[in-house]
């Protein structure tokens, strides 16, 4: 076992001492005008001097945030998992589960033996009924094979939780990835392939057998990829809402023996269900027939050992790396084992992992400020909302009503998940993730059929990110984001407002964005709206795809204006709203100017430096397809070209690349 030696954790103390939340002065670029390109002069200098690490796909703000948590995790991990004695419950189960995965001898010894009676299972399988026996005993894994099932809210009866089929079962990251034709797309299904069929041969197969087999699986992926809907269409949340009882699954399906996979999965009874792609298990369905059952066995067993590969022995580990960490995201080295052991332990044990996180990491008043904050957003938020021109009365109060309905979770859930069913041991690695994949499993499917519990966090206390849940009607903010450059308790209140208060202003906003506007406060999905503001809305909204849509990333693509205005309209919301909190924070109190910047430019250069960024071209290309946020560079550019506040903050004069023309402005919240 590894252990964190004296100068380790000194130095690791010495980079949490140091860290803040502030306006980094030498990060800007002074040759680059602010009204020229915001994002680089708050950033150019950094932009310039730094560079990539071998084991990223990009480096920021947002990672080495991420890395100094991975620290202090790794710094927990290694307390708890060299205890010999007095170790409560939650420490031995997280030492035994970062031991078993950090036991690297052990690990390659068993090889593919993990595996073996999941093979055997395969090559048995015979008929169309076999292969959903096998699926169904991988979903009790965690696996996605095939397709996606599992409990949720009924988006119409938010109260509620219902079975839900969905699309899925796809290798490469999104549906599109099989059909674009450009150089680099032919080329990436060509290593996709030679991919799938390293792996089958580490698998136990021939050569000649997993050639073939990897043919077959790209082309059955291709199949379940044409009756997939596009990443765009999924962001109407009508179309993915079909409710039904589950004897009408027969329309689409056939027959296709659901009982039979329910009983396996062993969910409670249930007598509706929200199949919310129809096309797909159509083709699903239909594939299941025609397919050849060779061929379904060669996408299991891919399925099976791109499942378990990070956790099985190096040449697995070398392989997976090799296609999703290099060819995909350009990501030259791995990452230290440790790294993506205690990635693992936070994924599958994020509630366990999260409260000696918390009680180490996460103090009461940094919790006790940020409410304040989330307190002056919606004050901010509610002003704006009562005052929109464009918003008629009967819209406007439901809008204040669902604002006012909004749940606030902070910093950790409030209840604990109760862990003592997962049986936990320093033996196999796999099995400790099968059994904390299988409890997660469990715990999801006996929702089904119950009432919804709002207090439920779907982010482990550690992650550096946020989230509105349309359906709870809520925000969340993990203590994870909750510290520099985001968040410093000692921090002036520009650096505050322009880091965390953004944020917490983007997730407010969500509430009220192209999607999160469909539901109502209750976390509904109806129409609240009257036809004529959601007229105008839809007017606004279509000015932020246009405007994104006409960003070059790299090589002449562009920006998906379609797929990322829910966050753009977010980035500029939240803005708007932060920066009049602030005002409202500061009103009474001297506006010193700090280093020479006012509060208000100090606001700006804030927001700025949370967002620097730098990412590899392949990184770049998947993001552009898959990521529904646009990259830093326009998440600071784009909005503050529209803000009137920012032109005023900085002096920047009509005409400037900064300053967007009059009638091109889009302001929504």
């Amino acid at each position: 076992m590894r252990k964190l030696t004296l100068a380790a954790a000194a130095a690791l103390t010495l980079v949490l001492a140091t860290a803040r939340a502030e306006v980094n002065t030498q990060n800007i670029d002074p040759a680059v005008k602010p009204q020229d390109d915001f994002f680089r002069y708050a950033n150019g200098t950094w932009l310039k001097t730094a560079t990539i690490p071998a084991d990223q796909s990009r480096w920021g703000s947002f990672t080495e945030l991420s890395e100094r948590n991975q620290a202090n995790l790794h710094a927990i991990c290694e307390r708890v998992a060299n205890l010999k004695t007095g170790a409560t419950p939650i420490e031995q189960m997280v030492g035994d589960f970062y031991a078993s995965g950090m036991d690297e001898a052990a690990i390659n010894a068993a090889g593919l033996q993990p595996l073996q009676a999941d093979l055997d299972l395969i090559a048995a399988a015979k008929t169309p009924a076999d292969v959903m026996s096998v699926i169904a005993h991988m979903k009790q894994q965690g696996s996605s094979v095939g397709f996606g099932f599992s409990s949720g809210p009924d988006a119409k009866d938010s109260n509620i939780e219902i079975a839900q089929l969905r699309q899925g079962g796809l290798g490469l990251p999104d549906r599109d990835y099989y059909f674009n034709d450009d150089e680099k797309s032919q080329k990436l299904r060509q290593q996709y392939v030679a991919h799938v069929a390293k792996m089958l041969q580490l698998s136990g197969e021939t050569n000649e057998a997993a050639q073939v087999g990897a043919q077959s699986v790209l082309r059955l992926e291709t199949l379940l990829a044409q009756a997939s809907l596009q990443q765009i269409k999924l962001r109407n949340p009508y179309a993915s809402y079909h409710k039904m009882p589950v004897a009408s699954l027969a329309k689409y399906t056939g027959d296709l023996d659901w009982h039979g996979f329910f009983t396996a999965l062993g969910t409670p009874a249930f007598t509706e269900i929200n199949l919310a792609h129809p096309d797909f298990y159509q083709g699903f369905a239909t594939q299941l027939k025609q397919t050849p059952i060779s061929d379904w066995q060669a996408y299991l067993r891919w399925n099976l050992v791109h499942d378990a590969a990070p956790y099985l022995s190096e040449p697995f580990v070398k392989e997976n790396f090799s296609f999703y960490g290099t060819a995909l995201t350009g990501v030259k080295e791995m990452k230290p084992r440790w790294r993506r052991v205690v990635a693992v332990t936070d994924a599958d044990l994020g509630e366990a992992l999260g409260q000696l996180y918390v009680a180490e990491y996460f103090p009461p008043e940094a919790k006790a400020r940020v409410l304040k904050l989330v307190a002056d957003l919606r004050a901010a938020l509610r002003e704006r909302l009562q005052q929109l021109e464009w918003m008629d009365e009967a819209t406007r109060a439901k809008a204040v009503a669902k604002l006012d309905a909004y749940s606030v979770k902070m910093g950790y859930p409030d209840k604990w998940k109760d862990y003592s069913s997962v049986k936990i041991t320093r033996g196999s690695y796999l099995a400790n993730v099968h059994a904390a994949d299988a409890y997660e499993v469990r715990r999801n499917y006996n929702k089904i059929g119950k009432p919804v519990d709002k207090t439920e966090w779907f982010l482990s206390p550690p992650t550096v990110n946020a989230y509105y849940s349309p359906q709870f009607n809520g925000i969340t903010f993990p203590a994870g984001i909750l510290q520099p450059p985001f968040f410093d308790a000692k921090a002036d209140d520009a650096v505050n407002y322009g880091g965390i208060g953004v944020v917490i202003g983007h997730e407010m906003t969500h509430g009220f964005d192209d999607r999160g506007r469909q539901y109502d406060a209750q976390g509904n999905l109806t129409d609240w709206w009257t036809p004529a503001s959601a007229d105008k809305f839809k007017v606004r909204a279509a000015g932020i795809v246009k405007q994104f849509t006409g960003y070059t990333v790299l090589d002449g693509v562009h920006l998906k204006g379609e797929l990322t205005q829910g966050e753009n309209i977010a980035d500029l919301g939240g803005l708007r709203i932060s920066y009049a909190a602030l005002q409202k924070a500061l009103t009474g109190k001297p506006h010193t100017p700090i280093d020479g910047f006012t509060p208000e430019q100090r606001f700006f250069l804030s927001h700025a430096s949370v967002w620097r960024d730098l990412m590899r071209p392949e990184e770049q290309r998947r993001r552009v397809n898959v990521d529904p946020h646009s990259p830093g560079m326009w998440r600071v550019n784009g909005p503050l070209s529209n803000l009137d506040e920012f032109a005023q903050a900085f002096n920047v004069p009509e005409g400037a690349p900064m300053r967007r023309p009059a009638a091109d402005r889009v302001l929504i919240w």
